[in-house]
């Protein structure tokens, strides 16, 4: 599987349960949301304040998305908000790139983009640097409609955060 299948294959609105552990203050939350996956053209406007925002020319661009999520907490606090994502592959292995994303509605300003890995068993895995935190995510697909994800946060002190979810397909067609 290819960077461009892996996010055909993601396109849709899915039902995700997350189970998040701070291994700093021993504390373990869950969460349900829901998430909505849009493929972007190329030349979207989002797509190019983007890359512009990390210098690269949109037209290295292989694939780009909005993610759009609710989340509502076992306390019902609920959380939303979208992240666009633009993927550049290397020119060295197409299953290789840097990972470029912006969050409207975050205060954190990224200056260095992060990167991706295709593995031989066709996960995804994510890596980004936020501050003096790394941050690892691998997304993989159990089915056409099941997909897992693992997070993992590090820092100086070792491993602060874990979480996982898995994401249940609800439906192809998105409306945002």
């Amino acid at each position: 599987m290819n960077i461009e299948e892996f996010f055909e294959l993601s396109a849709g609105k899915w039902f995700a349960h997350r189970t998040y552990t701070d291994l700093i203050s021993k504390t373990s939350e869950e969460g349900k949301s829901e998430l909505i996956i849009k493929s972007l053209p190329i030349d979207h406007p989002g797509v190019i304040q983007v890359c512009q925002k990390y210098q690269f020319d949109p037209k290295q661009a292989t694939c780009s998305a909005k993610l759009y999520w609710d989340d509502i907490t076992k306390l019902n606090q609920k959380k939303t908000g979208s992240m666009i994502i633009v993927l550049i592959p290397s020119t060295e292995s197409p299953l290789l790139g840097k990972f470029l994303h912006q969050i409207p509605e975050s205060n954190v300003s990224l200056h260095l983009p992060g990167s991706y890995k295709i593995g031989e068993d066709e996960a995804l895995t994510l890596y980004v640097r936020v501050g003096n935190t790394y941050l690892e995510e691998r997304l993989w697909f159990a089915s056409p409609n099941l997909r897992m994800r693992v997070s993992v946060a590090k820092n100086a002190g070792g491993v602060s955060y874990t979480s996982f979810t898995s994401e249940i397909r609800m439906s192809d067609v998105t409306t945002k």
